[in-house]
């Protein structure tokens, strides 16, 4: 079977945690790994996602060490989401008074 693997990062404003929510992360950089597989038989190239990791600080306290988490693409995406209107709401409040919207 043919797979692919695809790497981006994603960049968090604010500490997060996971749908889990076992382990808050700080904010930054962290990179995202996609695997994915050919799926045969049809007449177009389709790929299927295998498994989603995010490379994160390990839990060992070692400075250099990261591990590699395997998470649910849908909690990555409603933790960013999350991060952009905490930083949103932190931007309101940060406005001067005369500065904000009514």
């Amino acid at each position: 079977m043919t797979m692919r693997t695809s790497r981006k990062m994603v960049t968090f404003q604010n500490a997060f945690s996971l749908a889990a929510g076992d382990r808050e992360f700080s904010a930054g950089n962290y990179e995202v790994v996609t695997d994915e597989e050919l799926v045969e038989g049809v007449s177009f190239p389709v790929y299927r996602r295998v498994a989603t990791m995010m490379l994160v600080p390990a839990q060992s306290h070692q400075a250099s060490s990261v591990e590699m988490l395997t998470i649910d693409p849908r909690d990555l995406a409603a933790a960013l989401e999350r991060d952009v209107l905490t930083a949103d709401a932190f931007a309101v409040k940060a406005r001067p008074a005369s500065a904000q919207v009514t």
